[in-house]
């Protein structure tokens, strides 16, 4: 199976929401999960910043991470948007056939 977990931190949830919402249009994602709430401590230029984010829990497949990686870019606010992504190494065979067929 080549489904993949990616994630992506944002700013805020207006932004979560949109870049969300137009990955899934887009058909780069089967579904994405906002998560609320997530503080993040991270190095950015020389300096320790801690800041409040919504993390993007991204269900694609391995065929569109390059799109994904490609368009993310055009869509985030920040200069170096995460993204991290895994193999889903197993899952329910229904929900991996429509997670596919979502994502072509």
């Amino acid at each position: 199976m080549s489904a993949l977990l990616a994630h992506c931190s944002c700013p805020d949830a207006d932004t979560a929401a949109r870049i969300a919402r137009t990955l899934v249009e887009e058909g780069l994602a089967a579904c994405v999960q906002m998560v609320p709430g997530v503080t993040s401590t991270y190095r950015w230029q020389g300096a320790v910043h801690t800041d409040a984010e919504v993390l993007l829990l991204i269900k694609t497949s391995r065929a569109r991470l390059d799109a994904l990686k490609a368009r993310l870019p055009a869509l985030h606010p920040y200069d170096t948007p995460e993204l991290l992504a895994f193999d889903a190494v197993d899952g329910l065979a229904r929900y991996l056939e429509w997670l596919e067929a979502a994502t072509m």
